[in-house]
């Protein structure tokens, strides 16, 4: 029997029950990866994140149930605050390296965690009516196509009061990202993100995301570093910032649970 250091962990809040929940597996080394997504489907949240060390730093990849992706960025949070707070190490910055975006960096200022990520582009185009449909609107400001389908909205009240067609959404075949100005007061954008298609209805608080929303934003506010908010039901707060073409997104993150896999056969 094989066993392995399971964490669940709350990332981008710094409340139990807040923020986006990952799973996050320490390896001592790679398994298969049916085993890896066997796992994740059995942990059943949104994204598991499985690491080992290496001479440099540490892999990282993550899995959703449906399988690998490229790029998660509150799992990449909870697996930094993992290594900080449990694995006694004691840089103040982590180095990942990641199969698909290269070499990523998560360093420590207090409770805070600010990933270091490749920012991402997006271009203008005409929304195709099905997008429009399962977002049950017809009124946007912009849409946008990079990493997923941005839908810019008037304002914060519009970005709550969507109430998504998912069954028509999965037809779509692609992420969806809404956002629009922030109304509450100290905070810069919003937006919700909606990813049927990968087993995610709604997400919590979406990092890969905002490397595309943050570009976006620091072009149109005209200023380079922000706060986010995402008006998921658990929420989650980000801070952001546009270095060139990184973007830089901070967070806090707090442990719900601590145990242990155990694999047989």
């Amino acid at each position: 029997m094989q066993q392995i250091d399971f964490y669940m962990v709350d990332a981008f809040t710094d409340t139990t029950f807040g923020g986006n929940a990952a799973a996050v597996c320490p390896l001592t080394e790679w398994l298969p990866d049916e085993t890896l997504l066997a796992m994740t489907r059995q942990h059943n949240q949104s994204e598991t994140a499985f690491f080992t060390t290496t001479d440099n730093g540490f892999e990282l990849r993550w899995f959703t149930t449906e399988g690998e992706i490229n790029l998660c960025g509150h799992a990449t949070l909870a697996t930094a605050h993992v290594i900080f707070e449990y694995l006694n190490y004691s840089e103040t910055a982590i180095h990942f390296d990641t199969r698909f975006v290269g070499p990523l960096t998560v360093t420590r200022n207090g409770d805070w965690l600010t990933l270091d990520f490749p920012s991402s582009t997006s271009e203008p185009v005409e929304p195709p009516q099905l997008l429009l449909d399962s977002l049950g609107i017809s009124e946007y400001q912009e849409v946008r196509l990079g990493r997923t389908y941005t839908v810019v909205l008037a304002n914060q009240q519009q970005v709550e009061a969507v109430v998504p067609n998912i069954p028509l959404m999965l037809t779509l075949n692609q992420k969806v990202c809404i956002t629009a100005p922030a109304e509450t007061e100290g905070y810069d954008f919003v937006s919700r993100f909606f990813s049927p298609a990968a087993a995610i209805t709604e997400d919590p608080v979406t990092g890969s995301t905002h490397t595309m929303l943050i570009p976006y934003w620091a072009e149109r506010l005209g200023k380079t570093q922000m706060l986010a908010r995402q008006l998921s039901k658990r929420g989650g707060d980000l801070r952001c910032q546009l270095v060139g073409d990184r973007v830089h997104i901070a967070g806090q993150a707090t442990t719900y649970l601590v145990g242990k896999v155990l694999l047989r056969g």
